[in-house]
């Protein structure tokens, strides 16, 4: 070991168990880095050190406790280990801006549920990471903050909306992060950043008390330099709270995510269906994203597993059935009267449109995500008949320069752009299943391209062991960018 921030999270959550590092040396190791570092990449909106200090000190008394009392094997997973969240989720008494100027000295009196839980699970919060205004980009720029930057190319997107969540771990600025997902925002930052994310099941992760998504796109999830540091936060996130308005089906008893994080537990030969054309029409996506799927595919061979190539009939209603949707949860956000003319163009543009949706087409909207999650679960991935998974790039472009998709003076056009950029990541957040994005490409510039496998609702674990077999093939842990 170079330094603390090459241990991944679990080996640090390791080593605080057994007394060889301490939550407040390595707190203060982090925030040292951001110190030095953010400035150029862009991750945090606002830093806490005041409270990731308290909240070290109190991890590193109960960890003695537990120690002395022989009970160190009973501390949380991820006990004493430093984890950012997303700026989009309430932490109380800490400034929550949503990435917008209208809410640039909000600070709420309550935390979100996924907060809580770090809290009750011991992990200091380093820093509220950067997100575009309300999440509604596929990219991290807003009117607070410099944007955030992937650290394999600075002159480059870490993607959205959880890029700033994305350039901490990829920049060594912190072990894992909290980030959430409506549209493709964890897998898009996994991509660009060279990194493991996992967009959870509906109903895994609780989006309570107060910012539930009634559509049912958004859930929160962990971002990752390696399968078991995922699975491990996602063990920590994960649970039903009450009041939630949806569910997934639980673990068996005793079992958890990190376990599954094994290549031991694949499932047996799994069927994978590749797709390389993008379900979007009139969108070819890059050659370096095909190769990243096929270079896959292959591996999946290698391993043992069959995968057949398919082109799936383009088809423009899911894009516009997910346009609809995004416009109407823009537009119902609470924004005060005087936070309006605040609002970025982007932003102003999508609550326009949300406004002039009549109810009937939102509802149909809705309704066609929920047919065409049927249709998945009855065909494509039926259990004994269909395949296990679906492969696809998770982009259908390279990381893209900084400033390149946003276009202040044509928003609707903006928009457009989103979906060439990010055709594939959608369908899960309309159909609620989960998804990965792996880190298993990269270009001969050193640009990561990363690629998605889908599963049924509610079989994270299986996606997980699959993950971990392939990262276990093509070992990506120790690929790190020059400024790590």
């Amino acid at each position: 070991m170079s330094s603390l921030h090459d241990l991944t999270a679990t080996e640090q959550a390791a080593a605080i168990r057994a007394g060889t590092v301490s939550p407040v040396e390595l707190t203060a190791h982090y925030l040292e880095r951001t110190d030095r570092l953010d400035a150029e990449l862009g991750a945090y909106l606002t830093v806490t050190p005041e409270l990731a200090r308290k909240q070290a000190s109190d991890a590193e008394a109960e960890a003695l406790a537990a120690r002395h009392a022989g009970r160190a094997d009973e501390l949380p997973p991820l006990h004493g280990v430093p984890v950012p969240v997303k700026d989009l989720n309430n932490v109380a008494g800490v400034r929550t801006t949503m990435g917008s100027a209208a809410f640039s000295d909000h600070v709420p009196d309550r935390d979100d549920h996924v907060a809580a839980r770090l809290r009750a699970g011991g992990s200091p919060m380093l820093a509220k990471s950067n997100t575009p205004e309300f999440g509604i980009p596929c990219y991290t720029e807003n009117l607070l903050a410099p944007p955030a930057r992937t650290p394999w190319d600075l002159s480059r997107s870490a993607g959205g909306s959880s890029g700033g969540a994305a350039a901490a771990v990829a920049g060594g600025l912190a072990p894992v992060a909290h980030a959430s997902d409506g549209g493709g925002s964890i897998r898009i930052p996994a991509s660009v950043c060279g990194l493991f994310g996992v967009k959870p099941s509906r109903g895994r992760v609780s989006a309570g008390p107060v910012q539930h998504d009634v559509a049912g796109l958004a859930t929160s999830g962990p971002l990752a330099r390696t399968v078991a540091d995922a699975a491990t936060l996602l063990d920590v996130l994960a649970g039903r709270m009450p009041g939630d308005p949806y569910t997934a089906p639980p673990l068996a008893d005793g079992d958890t995510f990190a376990a599954w994080a094994d290549p031991a537990r694949v499932p047996g030969r799994l069927r994978v269906l590749a797709l390389t054309g993008a379900p979007v029409p009139e969108i070819q996506p890059h050659p370096e994203c095909v190769a990243a799927t096929r270079g896959t595919a292959e591996l999946l061979r290698e391993l043992g597993h069959e995968v057949e190539e398919a082109a799936l009939p383009a088809d423009d209603s899911l894009r516009r059935d997910f346009s609809i949707v995004w416009a109407v949860r823009a537009a119902s956000r609470v924004v005060p009267e005087e936070g309006e003319g605040l609002l970025t163009p982007l932003t102003r543009y999508i609550r326009e449109q949300g406004r002039t949706i009549p109810v009937p087409d939102f509802a149909r909207a809705l309704a066609s995500f929920r047919s065409v999650a049927q249709l998945l679960a009855d065909t494509i991935l039926a259990p004994g008949t269909g395949y296990d998974m679906i492969l696809s790039p998770t982009l259908a472009q390279p990381p893209m320069p900084v400033g390149a998709m946003r276009d202040d003076a044509d928003p609707a056009g903006e928009f457009e752009r989103f979906a060439r950029f990010t055709p594939f990541t959608p369908l899960y957040n309309a159909t609620g299943q989960p998804a990965v994005s792996l880190p298993l490409h990269w270009t001969d510039e050193g640009l990561p391209i990363g690629v998605m496998l889908g599963g049924r609702h509610g079989e994270e674990g299986p996606l997980l062991a699959l993950s971990a077999q392939l990262e276990e093939a093509r070992p990506w842990r120790d690929r790190r960018p020059a400024m790590w």
